[in-house]
């Protein structure tokens, strides 16, 4: 007698057990879908940082800017004027203080560009004698062919200028529209910007609002103590800088502050590259010994940021390893060139400074919704200045 079908009695299922994967498969595909999306993710947002950047970049540079200036509008509240007023005032002034600074290092590239502008021919003049007169030997017409092929290309540049006077008015307006983005931001961010982050706040599910709003502060004080820091390392290149130009005599010297101030705020790698400009500025003014004077002057500065300012400030404010922020910059220049650059470094202290705050809630092998469960109540402080900013915005 045969033995029942236990297919037919079970509705025509096939009668096979499922296939055992072995433990190390079943983690490892957990592991890569996860980061197969979490990738996409990432991609996805750099892509649409990347399609606005025209935005992007100046909200994130009146961010920075009002991170700094923020302090100047509590002065001024603590005073009795009101934060609408203190921020216009504080906006203005910003204003005035850029106008007076490019007037001023006009007024310096000006005064200094004829005096340069003879050594240059000075110099061209002897370095026509040494290809005559050196190791080349070079006889007149190699030289007038040289420098007629130099003229050419520089013809040749100029047309292709020329023919993209339409690309360089573009550009020209994007400027201006992001500095006006720069500007509006930044006098919004400083007036208003409790109440942006409150309704930010309430776009977060009801359970996630306590951690999202404590996350947000924890980037703001992150994002506040990075650009004082840099602020202070950027001023302490410039000045070193400009001293060693000055006691060597290097022409321009406030129009070179300006320009090693503004690149310090690419860190580690940023003053080095402006100051460089002050090395060729000596080399044409002075020739080569006072510029590898002057070299030997920006590799020092650039020491005593790496070795004491960066160390004390950076690390006492802001905990990112050195690799992390040359990682931070070449991703930065990746998605965006220059602007990613600037922004790069302190959108990876504010996720480090977030994470690490979002980290402290649970321990390694915690579950995720028993921490949750044992969550402690609302901070009482906090509760109240949330009310605070609601009532204020409903009297508003």
């Amino acid at each position: 007698m045969n033995e029942p079908d236990e297919s037919a009695s079970d509705g025509g299922r096939p009668s096979f057990t499922r296939a055992q994967i072995p433990a190390g498969f079943d983690l490892a595909a957990a592991w890569a879908w996860r980061f197969i999306v979490i990738t996409a993710a990432g991609l996805i947002i750099l892509y649409a940082i990347n399609l606005f950047s025209e935005i992007f970049f100046p909200l994130a540079i009146a961010l920075f800017i009002a991170a700094l200036s923020a302090p100047v509008v509590g002065v001024l509240q603590r005073i009795g004027l009101p934060r609408k007023l203190a921020a216009l005032l504080v906006v203005i002034g910003g204003l005035a203080i850029i106008g007076l600074l490019i007037t001023f290092v006009t007024q310096q590239i000006a005064s200094g560009a004829g005096d340069l502008s003879q050594k240059v021919a000075d110099g061209l003049g002897e370095i026509r004698s040494w290809l005559q007169t050196g190791p080349l030997h070079a006889s007149n017409s190699q030289i007038n062919d040289w420098i007629g092929k130099a003229q050419d290309y520089v013809t040749t540049q100029g047309g292709d200028l020329a023919s993209k006077a339409g690309t360089l008015g573009s550009a020209v307006g994007r400027v201006l529209a992001g500095f006006f983005i720069i500007l509006f931001s930044t006098y919004f961010f400083l007036a208003d910007g409790h109440l942006i982050w409150a309704w930010i706040v309430r776009i977060f599910p009801r359970a996630a609002r306590e951690r999202a709003d404590s996350s947000g502060r924890v980037a703001w004080v992150s994002l506040t103590q990075f650009v004082r820091a840099t602020v202070l390392v950027a001023g302490t290149d410039a000045i070193g800088i400009m001293i060693i130009a000055a006691i060597l005599k290097v022409p321009l010297v406030a129009p070179i502050g300006v320009l090693v101030f503004l690149g310090a705020f690419v860190p580690l790698v940023g003053a080095f590259a402006s100051g460089t400009v002050a090395v060729l500025v000596a080399l044409v003014a002075h020739g080569p010994v006072v510029a590898l004077i002057m070299l030997g002057g920006v590799v020092l500065v650039q020491q005593i940021e790496a070795h004491v300012l960066q160390p004390f400030l950076m690390g006492r404010f802001v905990s990112v390893h050195p690799l992390g922020v040359i990682l931070g910059i070449a991703a930065g220049i990746i998605v965006a060139g220059i602007a990613g650059a600037l922004v790069a470094v302190p959108l990876v202290a504010t996720i480090n400074a977030v994470v690490q705050h979002l980290a402290s809630f649970t321990d390694v092998g915690d579950d995720a919704e028993e921490a949750a469960a044992h969550d402690p109540g609302p901070d009482p402080e906090l509760a109240a200045e949330s009310q605070a900013i609601l009532d204020a915005e409903g009297r508003e």
